[in-house]
């Protein structure tokens, strides 16, 4: 891992042949990337290599010696002078200063007591104390902190977090009983939050998601969670995104050890499990976070506009220093070595190449905006950087950009000179299906507009798709299903109440969006804890605004185990899919051909891995012998309807009945079968015999 890269030239040229567009821009792909091949023999050369330059929790914040002597190190350039204080030294906060060490770093020896024991103790309280350059003396959680709690209220000792020694005896340390599940081919992602996960309104655990909730995900046929919010933020409200202690998983769900119980059963189960990770930027919380650790507006951080992120009022991470990479490269390794973790959703990097120089949003796929100077390509290398020491370290990993520009080469291999990642979410996706449910009726919806959105991506780089995620499901916006069924969903959800032609079509477009979105949107899926079955109203955590309620900041999972109620049509269908889908693969099997978009009778007809789709978005029209082309001749049956009784449909299909193909062909197709295609409906036929 700490050799020099070698890359051949051809590599790049590789990725010039895949896109021809990117062929004026190859003086600055080759830039970009020769800055990186540097980065990485800088560290070679000056680090000893990536291997140990990421391993740099072993160096800094607290280690026990074999002797029970304790050393701790910090990072703290603008400072003064640095203590450590604690219980363990009755607070005294200047009877144990740090010595100096060249390219600021500070080092403490804490020799073992007179008995042999450890002079600090597993769960003594510490603190970092930082003399800033004009003498104050500052209280601050270092920054490598494992375990940080806040009090509880009725502590009366305020709001900000503690720091907690974790150095748990070895009884009591969890030890791994269940190895990785193999790496899967087809991606399918259940984003899911432990604090929400609970009925109650209340904040749910490690261990209470590790045996409620995995066993659900489970059963839904996901082979993968993506867990967010872990890394520990003092504002709950934040979602996670406003992190203030980069190594601490965050105790409100318990303690490390329970985390690394939940990661194991998971791993059981066969299920990935992906950690959301925050790297675009960090709280300004000072505190309780990293924000003026050393006494300074910069160290982790640019000092200025540049360090500023206007938009979240956070603190923007100064890419260019050496101190700040280890820092963040050996972040990701944390969480891969301590706790298991299989990959990585890279959040807000759109706002990292971007927002930083005050770029917006708004892209219109001009190949200037993703390789002029608006990019900020220190984070660019740094995302470089992150992907090729994950993959050399690991090659089963997984990362995931959250990346809303359609950036070329984000999601190609480093060796070509791409940015490395596996994977881009869609994000268009969603954006499509909450525009066209909440400003047109179906009856007017632009069928080759929907076609285009889901096929609309980079070829040879993969997508996961998603009809919506927690972003849709977040208080000030709805959820697919509110949007279609809104308060019709607290009175005509029974089973025994009187129909309704609201949830009737509710439930239809329910089943078909998400359909279309996992079969033609993209190489991996994604859906978010409780919209498999149509989760009602939306996602508040308890802060001022609601008098800190925990009434929407849970998952009402009652509502699917309750038989009687219609949740179960939505659960039952979203199980069918994904089983239908492992069975095919037709998400690692290439993409689709459309074949069929036909904008009056609102129908789309495609093939993927050897199964031909057939939808009918149509409010009132059904079809009768409607012509569906294929290239594969043979017979063909239905093997999934979205209007079979067990998923609330009203049974028009007959699974039973065998389609024989016609070699005349059809919509550019060598043959066609002939089938009813009732309205509102989604049906996947596979070919039984030759």
């Amino acid at each position: 891992m700490g050799d020099p890269m070698k890359v051949e030239v051809k590599d790049i040229d590789k990725l010039l042949e895949m896109d021809g567009y990117l062929k004026p821009f190859e003086r600055e792909i080759r830039r970009r990337h020769g800055v990186l091949k540097d980065w990485i023999a800088k560290i070679d050369q000056c680090e000893g290599g990536l291997e140990e330059f990421s391993q740099g929790y072993k160096y800094y914040g607290l280690h026990f010696q074999p002797d029970n002597s304790v050393i701790a190190r910090e990072w703290a350039p603008g400072a003064r002078d640095v203590y450590l204080t604690g219980d363990f030294n009755n607070w005294h906060w200047e009877s144990h200063p740090y010595k100096k060490l060249p390219f600021g770093k500070w080092e403490l020896h804490l020799p073992a007591n007179p008995d042999g024991s450890a002079p600090i103790k597993h769960l003594s309280e510490i603190k970092v104390i930082i003399r800033n350059q004009h003498g104050q003396l500052l209280d601050r959680l270092s920054p490598w902190a494992k375990y940080v709690v806040q009090p509880p209220k009725s502590a009366n000792q305020g709001v900000n977090y503690k720091q907690y020694v974790w150095q748990p005896p070895e009884g009591e340390r969890y030890q791994r009983q269940n190895a990785r599940p193999p790496k899967p081919k087809s991606l399918r992602i259940y984003e899911c939050h432990v604090g929400i996960a609970s009925q109650e309104p209340r904040v749910g655990s490690y261990d209470e998601f590790a045996d409620r909730i995995v066993p659900r995900i489970k059963r839904q046929g996901y082979n993968c969670i993506q867990v967010m919010a872990i890394m520990e933020h003092a504002y709950y409200a934040s979602f996670g995104y406003q992190v203030t202690s980069f190594y601490a998983a965050s105790s409100r769900y318990g303690n490390p050890e329970q985390l690394k119980r939940m990661i194991d059963v998971a791993h059981a189960q066969g299920l990935y499990v992906l950690l959301d990770v925050v790297h675009s930027h960090a709280s300004k919380n000072v505190q309780d976070g990293l924000n003026q650790f050393d006494g300074t507006n910069s160290c982790f951080f640019h000092d200025g506009a540049r360090g500023e992120h206007a938009l979240w009022d956070s603190r923007l991470f100064n890419y260019t220093e050496y101190e700040v990479l280890r820092f963040l490269l050996s972040n990701l390794r944390w969480w891969h070595d301590e706790y298991n973790f299989d990959g990585y959703r890279f959040d807000g990097v759109t706002s990292m190449l971007y927002h930083s120089r005050g770029i917006g949003e708004g892209f219109s796929g001009d190949y200037n905006e993703y390789f002029g100077l608006n990019v900020d390509t220190d984070a660019l290398n740094y995302l470089g950087l992150a992907n090729y020491m994950l993959h050399k370290l690991d090659p089963e990993v997984i990362t995931i950009a959250e990346d809303v520009s359609g950036m070329p080469t984000l999601c190609r291999p480093v060796s070509e000179g791409g940015i490395g990642f596996d994977y881009r979410l869609g994000m268009a996706i969603p954006d499509k299906w909450i525009e066209l449910l909440k400003e047109q009726t179906d009856d007017q919806w632009d069928i080759g507009n929907i076609v285009h959105t889901l096929t609309n991506r980079r070829w040879m780089e993969n997508t996961v798709a998603y009809a919506e995620s927690h972003d849709q499901a977040l208080v000030g916006d709805k959820t697919i299903a509110f949007w279609l069924m809104d308060k019709e969903m607290y009175t005509h959800m029974s089973t025994l109440s009187e129909p309704s032609i609201i949830i009737d079509r509710g439930l239809a477009l329910h089943k078909m969006i998400r359909l279309i979105t996992h079969a033609l949107g993209g190489e991996a899926y994604l859906n978010f804890m409780g919209n498999e079955f149509g989760h009602p109203e939306w996602l508040d955590f308890p802060r001022v605004g609601n008098n800190d309620s925990y009434h929407y900041a849970r998952r009402q999972w009652n509502l699917v185990d309750d038989n009687m109620l219609k949740y179960k049509y939505l659960n039952e269908f979203d199980r069918a899919m994904n089983e239908l889908e492992e069975r095919y693969g037709w998400l690692h099997s290439g993409p689709a051909y459309v074949s069929w978009k036909h904008q009056s009778d609102k129908t789309i007809h495609f093939e993927r891995a050897g199964l031909v789709f057939v939808f009918n978005f149509h409010p009132t029209q059904s079809f009768s012998d409607y012509r569906v082309g294929t290239n594969w001749a043979g017979t063909y049956q239905a093997v999934l309807s979205s209007d079979d009784p067990l998923f609330g449909g009203h049974n028009r299909i007959d699974m039973n009945c065998k389609h024989q193909s016609d070699p005349w062909g059809h919509a550019g197709r060598s043959n066609f079968i002939q089938v009813y295609t009732p309205c509102r409906t989604a049906v996947v036929y596979a070919r039984i015999s030759d």
